[in-house]
């Protein structure tokens, strides 16, 4: 539950089916008497389709919309960017938190790569619409698939793409150790995906210091970019990945025959 988390918004919401209308009890001849014949009558005309409503709109609270338009064009204006990270997991039910960190590597349009330190050395990259997952320790490599379309603006804000306040309830909040302005981003509608957003955002800059996704069980994932540098030219080149020989690879995105 590391990457899998941080890219939570990549995971498209189930919409549980709507609630078939409750059925009226049938009329029996026991329970009721025939009427008697009703006079001739024209079919009643087809009833109108009802239309669905339109999606909630987010809000800004006014004392940081200028923050949050300053933070929008800013990855709106970055082609590419690399970063140190520290990531912190909370797990809520086992009271326990995993940390990692490692480095994360950004090129417009929808290349991400992430790298993972440490006794568990990790790779994931995300290319279009698929994710690769490579894990060394077990000679693996795992390709999904994931539509881009889906993804909340928590996530595709960072891409220069989606619009906060299109989808948040975006607030200030309170944060003693802050070393920037903490944003609230509250779903404008229910989202299964997740409860809430936390960015702490620097305010000279407009860059995001730190990102924390709350799951919908109440852990906590929070990411710390450190060193982030904007618009230096990374290459394609760098979000390959190049397995070695024998090393096992599970294609999910191809159709089993």
């Amino acid at each position: 539950m590391l990457i899998e988390t941080l890219l939570v918004s990549m995971l498209s919401a189930q919409v549980a089916p709507a609630s078939p209308p409750a059925q009226k009890p049938a009329v029996t001849a026991e329970s009721k008497p025939a009427p008697a014949a009703a006079p001739e009558t024209k079919p009643a005309a087809p009833a109108a389709e009802a239309k669905p409503a339109a999606p909630v709109k987010g809000s800004v609270a006014p004392e940081v919309k200028t923050l949050v338009e300053r933070m929008q064009a800013f990855y709106e204006k970055t082609d590419d960017f690399k970063s140190s990270f520290k990531q912190d997991y909370k797990y809520k039910t086992f009271r326990r938190t995993q940390t990692s960190t490692g480095t994360v590597t950004y090129k417009k349009p929808g290349l991400m790569r992430w790298e993972y330190e440490g006794n568990s050395p990790r790779t994931f990259v995300l290319a279009g619409n698929k994710v690769y997952a490579y894990d060394p320790g077990a000679q693996s490599l795992t390709v999904g698939s994931v539509d881009t379309n889906q993804l909340s603006a928590s996530v595709t804000f960072l891409f220069g793409q989606g619009r906060l306040a299109d989808e948040f309830n975006i607030k200030k909040g309170t944060c003693a150790d802050c070393k920037g302005t903490l944003l609230v981003l509250d779903p404008a509608q229910p989202d299964k995906r997740f409860k809430q957003v936390r960015l702490e955002v620097d305010s000279n800059t407009a860059q995001v210091l730190k990102s924390t996704v709350v799951d919908p069980d109440g852990s906590e994932n929070t990411i710390a970019f450190l060193e982030l540098k904007t618009n230096v030219g990374i290459s394609k080149d760098s979000f390959r990945l190049d397995p070695p020989e024998g090393t096992r690879i599970d294609d999910f995105t191809k159709q089993k025959k």
